[in-house]
């Protein structure tokens, strides 16, 4: 006769595929992970940083189309595959919008973008190997330009994985230091246990943005500092959580039969107490991943995130909240709405799996 009787782990599974919410978000983070990693392949302008800059189309609104002119430059930089789909490819072209062209005999005579400024400019044919017909194309910008001409939708493709790794590696330093300390405290107890309380509760009393800023600072600008900034500052929680659980699994007759073995106390902690909490730990990690992501986007905002040419919504943010009494709001509420709804998917899925962790329900 067949067993009916599941697993923990399939329990909790089945109970995760009854959120609707907690599903769509899984997916939607799934998503995001392959736009952060394949983001060059998926933008119209896969240039590094797509910081492809038209002065003469900037701020356009979304479906904004233009005829644009690629003039081949003399020294052409040759790069691998690899390096062109995961970190852009380095732009051989200098691209020109323009409103209309002739070709001639000896070469092709434009109108350049905007007609109001009726500037003529005429271009050689040996400039264009392959025919000057090639080398101009209708250009179409789903969701505008930004401030410096740019295409929106490459800068918030591409934006998505600064966003996105933050997450990781934050997520990451915070559990491998808040999972050592709280482990430690809550095993040995005693004085390690006060001193390192001591620890938790000094660096839990500074304000986190400005501990942020001040590593920041003290490390350098650029948004590898922010992700080791923003880790250092989040491991306090799961320190705590940590703590508190083992403390309370460590008085369970597993533990004491672990001991009675001879077993080294690494390996009852490791090996025994952590696999038995991981529940609250893996659904804190959902909410430090979306933590993360709003620092980022803070730090950002404030100029001492992601420098400049790199791609970052709250650098995206900040680059255009003026636009929005300036008629144009979408400059800034896109990358917001961006920012929003990968949080808002963290935050459920994070619930979701609080929900079917739990092994009261």
């Amino acid at each position: 006769m067949a067993s009916n009787s599941k697993s923990l782990t399939q329990i909790a599974l089945s109970k995760f595929k009854k959120s609707n919410s907690g599903l769509f978000s899984f997916w939607y983070i799934l998503l995001c992970a392959f736009v952060a990693v394949f983001a060059y392949v998926l933008s119209p302008d896969n240039t590094k940083n797509a910081n492809q800059m038209h002065l003469e189309i900037h701020s356009k609104s979304p479906g904004f189309s233009v005829l644009m002119l690629s003039v081949p430059t003399k020294k052409v930089k040759l790069q691998s595959v690899f390096e062109a789909v995961f970190f852009g490819k380095i732009s051989n072209i200098t691209e020109i919008p323009i409103e209309s062209f002739t070709i001639t005999t000896k070469g092709v005579e434009v109108l350049n973008y905007p007609k109001s400024i009726q500037k003529k400019q005429f271009l050689p044919k040996a400039m264009f190997p392959n025919g000057v017909k090639n080398y101009i194309k209708k250009r179409t910008f789903i969701l505008g330009t930004d401030r410096y001409g740019r295409d929106l939708l490459s800068r918030l493709l591409i934006g998505t994985r600064i966003s996105f790794f933050i997450g990781f590696v934050a997520v990451f330093i915070s559990l491998l230091i808040g999972i050592s300390i709280g482990a430690t405290a809550g095993y040995f107890g005693g004085k390690i246990d006060a001193f390192l309380m001591w620890l938790i509760n000094v660096t839990w009393t500074i304000p986190t943005l400005l501990l942020v800023i001040a590593i920041t600072l003290a490390l350098g600008k650029g948004y590898w500092q922010v992700f080791i900034a923003v880790g250092l500052t989040m491991w306090v929680e799961v320190a705590r959580v940590v703590r508190g659980q083992v403390m309370s699994a460590k008085q369970h007759q597993y533990v004491e039969a672990a001991k009675a073995l001879g077993f080294t106390h690494f390996r009852i902690i490791f090996k025994h107490i952590l696999p038995n909490i991981l529940a609250p730990i893996i659904v804190m990690s959902a909410a430090n991943f979306a933590a993360s992501i709003l620092i980022e986007s803070g730090l950002s905002f404030l100029g001492i995130g992601a420098q400049p040419p790199t791609p970052s919504w709250g650098a995206m943010i900040k680059d255009h909240y003026n636009y929005i009494i300036l008629g144009k709001p979408y400059l800034a509420i896109i990358p917001g709405l961006a920012i929003m709804s990968l949080v808002m998917a963290f935050m459920m899925a994070g619930n979701a799996l609080r929900d079917a962790l739990d092994v009261k329900n």
